[in-house]
């Protein structure tokens, strides 16, 4: 007889299913938690790791249109207006270009477009004329001799944008 009811409890008996328990789905999620928190800095970090090199970027191309232009002027490829040695008189002119001498009708421009400051989100950029001090925030208004970010930010490095 205690055979016979040990084929019936093996009968009725539920099959073994396969799933976790609630102790294995907390652990789990815990784990999962303790990775997602690990990567966030590491998200943020790259974030503004790319922001700071477009930066990088872009005060380089802008430099490099006003030296163009610089170069330019001295060799009396275009013409300059007098007092202003030989810089362009905004960042607008290098987007719009400048006549090649008196007599041609060609233009040259050295910048597409002002690029926008990734730190700021905004294309308006700090200007240096050759006149100002080199750490002035202040622009003299006649010529672009440097430009520089307006962002009042601290870079990863520990120097401000604006310094840059």
């Amino acid at each position: 007889m205690l055979a016979n009811t040990r084929r019936r409890l093996r009968v009725r008996r539920i099959p073994d299913q396969a799933g976790m328990t609630l102790i294995e789905l907390i652990i789990a999620c815990a784990i999962l938690l303790i990775l997602a928190s690990a990567a966030l800095p590491i998200a943020r970090f790259t974030v503004i790791r790319t922001k700071e090199s477009e930066l990088h970027r872009d005060l380089r191309e802008m430099r490099d249109a006003i030296d163009r232009y610089k170069d330019a002027a001295d060799r009396n490829q275009i013409r300059v207006e007098l007092g202003s040695e030989g810089y362009p008189p905004d960042l607008e002119t290098l987007v719009k270009g400048v006549q090649l001498g008196a007599s041609s009708d060609k233009k040259i421009r050295f910048l597409r477009r002002i690029p926008t400051d990734p730190m700021t989100g905004q294309a308006e950029w700090g200007l240096r004329a050759v006149q100002d001090d080199p750490d002035s925030t202040s622009w003299g208004g006649k010529n672009v001799f440097d430009v520089y970010s307006k962002s009042q930010g601290v870079a990863q490095d520990g120097t401000k944008y604006s310094d840059w």
